[in-house]
């Protein structure tokens, strides 16, 4: 590329950029270079290039749809999925074989300090075998029950799944549930037995677990070692061998499905796409089925991990699109794009995530609202799972409240926002949400429906207005050592669950399922699991509906004022032991006053839990030196008779960083 310096360039108006072989165009001066190192500064020149000097393109024509296989990894955290994922770019050539190749398509730094994958990515891998090229279409899914609804769109672009068992762990919680995902789906699972370069690993015992759980075959299963790259060869021949081609039609108009889509700030919006009929190209007018716009297609590709641009992508290919989509809601995941003036019928597209917690979010600072709103929007496109509604406070301002499917999901968010685009937050506490069956016609009439929805606590109705309250439920697994499962059972029962069944998996495993109440494993039920199982437990949970429970309403109050932020929905008979948590906190928090300060829960009229902060006071009695008593009480019941007037007329005003404070910490507590 030459830069042609244009008329007027020491003013600071523009230069011109001449790409050989192209027309040269005039370019802003200076560059829209932003300073955040090497990495982005490289990144904005190479978005000004044409895709001419960029790699030479392959011709996707030369991959007939039976040479073609759409496959996922899935499997529990930590069970190798990503080092698999790593083996296989590395055999078939995509990426150089190094000693720095770990987790490489975990390219979030949230993921690289966690260790764990977060979101799907998806690569496309070129394999030569017997003769014939294939095109591999691989995706690496998450393994925490928070993100499973990633693993759930992900498989709609496959036909096959590799299900990757620890040879060490044997089958666990996630691995149960990411099975049945895949089979619903009538997918191919192929079962990889992993890490059996380990001391501990014993393979045959979780053969006869994958065939007594998912009455799969033992020799079925392939025994590999992901890290050493030990029999890899064979979990690409039976991808090949075993996983069904794509059933497309190249002939139909064009059908495309964005199952992902990210944000960048000089293309625009970022499609990622599986083609179910047709082809598309550079050029090409596409319509999305959601919106009814049209946009011009700039760019078509692969991911090879990294973009790969391509003439064309045909029925069958997975890949990436760029169509000039400028605004973040434009790129709806799950939606169909088609062919101008050639409607099709759009694809069933996705589920939509139903929210399991929900937070309020506020900017710490309330002219960075703006800035945050623009973060959210760019991150819940990168995240659909993520639902908005706005809120407000008295105390903190406007701001959001969002749902979450799990708390990882909401402490990944808030780091992505701080890591991705500099946003600070004040996250409160997380919160499930509830249900209330209206009692009379009229307030039916007023909320236009019999059963309400309350994902803000503030909001809950009284009891005089409802004839029961509903709490969600949640299916829970449990895996763990047989020595563990007494230990296990009493904390499941002191979190109000109800047994559902105990099934031996082999000699030394249970799986135990439960029927717990969501508000009570959403906090830190996880966290008391892996400290009662050393380590050893394994747990995960679906959807069970609502059921009916004694909620109530807890006030948080101070000299008497409610405190709209505190307030809390609990069951009844854990009222007592929350509020009690919360006002001891709030006693720490709250600075010292010259008046003494009342901290209340309170259940209606009712007061449950008291703190007091002691006033600030001058010490009366330091000029009396002996003499009588009733002088003594004298200056004292007028002091305190003072003080008593102050705290009429006095106002508490919790202060922001008490709120964060009480708000932050209320998840650490056990109580709680």
């Amino acid at each position: 590329m030459q830069f042609l310096v244009g008329p007027g360039w020491w003013r600071g108006r523009a230069i011109t950029a001449c790409v050989s072989g192209a027309a040269c165009r005039m370019l802003p001066w200076p560059l829209p270079v932003p300073s955040r190192g090497a990495a982005a500064r490289s990144r904005a020149l190479d978005s000004l290039h044409s895709s001419a000097e960029r790699k030479e393109k392959i011709d996707m024509s030369r991959f007939p749809v039976e040479n073609i296989r759409n496959f996922s990894i899935i499997a529990h955290v930590d069970h190798g999925k990503s080092t698999l994922a790593d083996r296989l770019l590395e055999l078939t050539g995509t990426i150089d074989k190094t000693n720095n190749n770990k987790q490489v398509l975990d390219k979030l730094q949230v993921e690289r300090e966690r260790g764990i994958t977060v979101k799907a990515q998806t690569a496309s891998l070129f394999y030569n075998c017997e003769g014939k090229q294939y095109l591999l279409n691989l995706i690496d899914t998450p393994g925490h029950v928070d993100f499973s609804y990633e693993v759930s769109r992900s498989l709609s672009a496959c036909q096959g799944v590799l299900l990757v068992v620890d040879a060490n762990e044997g089958i666990q919680a996630q691995t149960v549930a990411n099975f049945f995902l895949a089979f619903e789906a009538q997918l191919s699972v192929i079962p990889v037995i992993n890490k059996i370069d380990l001391k501990n690993a014993d393979p045959k015992r979780v053969e006869k677990q994958i065939e007594k759980v998912f009455d799969i075959p033992s020799d079925e299963c392939i025994k590999i070692s992901a890290k050493l790259g030990t029999n890899i060869e064979s979990v690409l021949q039976a991808v090949i061998e075993r996983i069904p081609p794509p059933k497309v039609h190249r002939k139909n108009p064009l059908r495309a499905l964005v199952f992902d889509s990210t944000f960048d700030q000089y293309r625009g919006v970022i499609a990622n796409v599986a083609l179910f009929d047709g082809v598309v190209s550079k050029g090409d007018k596409i319509v999305s089925a959601h919106t009814r716009k049209t946009y011009e297609v700039n760019e078509v590709g692969v991911l090879n991990p990294n973009e790969l641009p391509t003439h064309k992508l045909y029925a069958g290919q997975v890949g990436y699109l760029i169509a000039g989509m400028k605004d973040v809601t434009e790129a709806q995941v799950g939606d169909t794009l088609y062919l101008h003036k050639q409607p099709v019928e759009p694809l069933p597209g996705f589920k939509s995530a139903k929210p399991m917690v929900f937070a309020g979010m506020y900017p710490v600072d309330q002219s960075e609202y703006n800035n945050l709103k623009s973060a959210v929007e760019k991150l819940t496109l990168n995240d659909s799972s993520v639902t908005v509604h706005r809120d407000s406070s008295l105390a903190l301002g406007a701001g959001w409240r969002l749902g979450f499917l799990g708390l990882l999901h909401m402490e990944v968010f808030n780091q992505r926002l701080e890591q991705e685009y500099n946003a600070s937050v004040i996250l409160t506490t997380p919160t499930v949400p509830y249900k209330a069956v209206l009692s009379s016609a009229k307030l039916i009439k007023e909320y236009r429906e019999k059963e309400i929805t309350i994902i803000n606590p503030a909001q809950f109705p009284d009891k005089s207005k409802v004839t029961e309250y509903l709490e969600p439920v949640v299916l829970g697994t449990v895996i763990t050592p047989d020595e563990y499962t007494g230990k296990i059972m009493m904390l499941c029962q002191a979190r109000r669950a109800i047994q559902k069944n105990m099934v031996f998996i082999d000699q030394n495993r249970v799986m135990l399922k439960y029927l717990f109440p969501l508000n009570e494993i959403v906090v830190d039920f996880y966290d008391s699991l892996k400290s009662l199982s050393s380590g050893y437990a394994s747990f995960d949970y679906e959807d069970a509906g609502y059921q009916t429970a004694e909620l109530v309403k807890m006030d948080i109050l101070l000299n008497g004022n409610i405190v709209e932020e505190l307030v809390t929905v609990v069951h009844k008979d854990k009222a007592h032991s929350v509020g009690k948590a919360i006002c001891e906190r709030l006693k720490d928090s709250l600075p010292r006053q010259l008046f003494e300060i009342a901290i209340q829960a309170a259940i209606g009229s009712k007061i449950i839990a008291r703190e007091t902060v002691k006033a600030y006071r001058k010490n009366v009695l330091a000029k009396c030196y002996g003499g009588d008593i009733t002088r003594k009480m004298k200056l004292l019941k007028r002091q305190a008779e003072g003080k008593k007037k102050m705290r009429k007329i006095g106002n508490v005003e919790v202060p922001k960083d008490a709120f964060i404070k009480v708000l932050k910490t209320q998840s650490d507590n056990g109580k709680i």
